[in-house]
Formats: C-alpha cells, sequence, structure tokens
C-alpha cells in the first residue's frame, strides 16, 4: 500500500491518495479543496480512483468533493451519522463551498474499503463528530479528526462529544500495535505507540 499526503485549503487538511502498487488502483480520503491541484497529482501518479471517503462531515473534509465526482465519476463513502453534518459542514463557509453532491453510500463499523489488491477497514469512532471514521489495517491507521500526533480533534463543535471521543480513542485507536502508522486529518504523522507515550490527553486520561 502507497500512501501520498496532499495539505491542503486554509485549515491545512491532510488529504490522502492511498494505492495499490500492483494494480494502479487507489482511493481519495478526505479531498478538502483544491480539487484541481489534487486530480492532478491522481493522473500524474496515473492512478485509477475508485472512491472518495470522507471521514466526516466536516467542510474542511469534502470541500472537493464535488469537483472530484464530476471528474472521476466515482462513489462518495461516508457515515449516515454525519449525514446533517455533511450537508451543512459549517464555518461559515457554505456559500463558498456550494452544494456538495450526495453521498452514494454509507459505511459503518466492519465495512471495507477495497482497491486493487488492498483493503481499509472502517472503524466508528464517534467524538469529534457523531459519524467520525477511522480506516485501518494492520499496519496503518487514517483518523480524520479523531488523533493528531500530540493532540486529540476539538469537540466544541455541534455533535462533538469529549467523553465520546476519548472513549473511541481509548477502547479503539491505542489498542491497535504500537508501530500502527496514524495518518491524521491534520499535522504530521505519528504511531499509535508514540501517541500512548507522549500525547498528554491520553496520558492523563
Amino acid at each position: 500500500m502507497e500512501v501520498k499526503k496532499i495539505t491542503v485549503g486554509m485549515f491545512a487538511t491532510n488529504c490522502y491518495l492511498v494505492s495499490c502498487p500492483e494494480t494502479g488502483k487507489g482511493i481519495v480520503i478526505d479531498p478538502g479543496s483544491d480539487g484541481k491541484g489534487i486530480l492532478e497529482i491522481v493522473k500524474g501518479m496515473d492512478l485509477e480512483i475508485t472512491c472518495i471517503v470522507n471521514t466526516h462531515g466536516h467542510v474542511d473534509h469534502i470541500g472537493a468533493n464535488g469537483k472530484l465526482k464530476e471528474e472521476l465519476t466515482v462513489p462518495i463513502l461516508l457515515s449516515e451519522k454525519d449525514y446533517e453534518i455533511y450537508k451543512n459542514p459549517g464555518f461559515g463557509l457554505r456559500i463558498v463551498l456550494g452544494k456538495q453532491p450526495e453521498p452514494d453510500q454509507f459505511v459503518k463499523e466492519g465495512d471495507s474499503v477495497d482497491f486493487g489488491r488492498c483493503s481499509l477497514q472502517i472503524m466508528e469512532t464517534p467524538g469529534h463528530t457523531p459519524g467520525g471514521l477511522c480506516l485501518y489495517d494492520e499496519k496503518v491507521v487514517f483518523c480524520g479528526d479523531t488523533l493528531f500526533a500530540g493532540s486529540i480533534g476539538r469537540t466544541d463543535l455541534a455533535g462533538g462529544s469529549y467523553s465520546s471521543l476519548m472513549r473511541s480513542i481509548h477502547e479503539r485507536l491505542v489498542k491497535l500495535p504500537g508501530q500502527t502508522i496514524v495518518y491524521p486529518g491534520h499535522g504530521p504523522a505519528t504511531t499509535i505507540g508514540e501517541e500512548i507515550e507522549d500525547n498528554p490527553f491520553i496520558k492523563k486520561a
């Protein structure tokens, strides 16, 4: 599995192109902005994108859905629990963002996202939003805004819950192997082991 991080938009959101090197098939996780730039990189990598996955419905993670959907003609995957947020993504940018395309498929705990010979499992991790999702396998986890290097997702926006977020982190994410690479929605990559050791929000809980 190959991972390409593209940092996009005013919120410096991490968009990920995750691909199977044997088949050239891949997925886009959280295209938050700059659809044109993302598409140029997809073309340069000669990838066949099979779907777009949103880890949650906030505007900074879905902003380029429309552009990518139009050009690539692939389904958009989202948790149904974030559908209302997706339709009203907030941050006062709705008028700039415009209307988003409808999700094509609602995904939930235990579902898989397959591309080529690679597969990522869906893990539900509510807290930052009610329908926050992570995608993981035995080596990596793409965790949206649930967990960051040295920090955690904010819970003061509509639908946020600190207790739910901490439960998702402690009952789900920190149970993954320590060497699991964490690809967050903002900032640098880390590992589960590093966060257990150094993340003040995890250590004090």
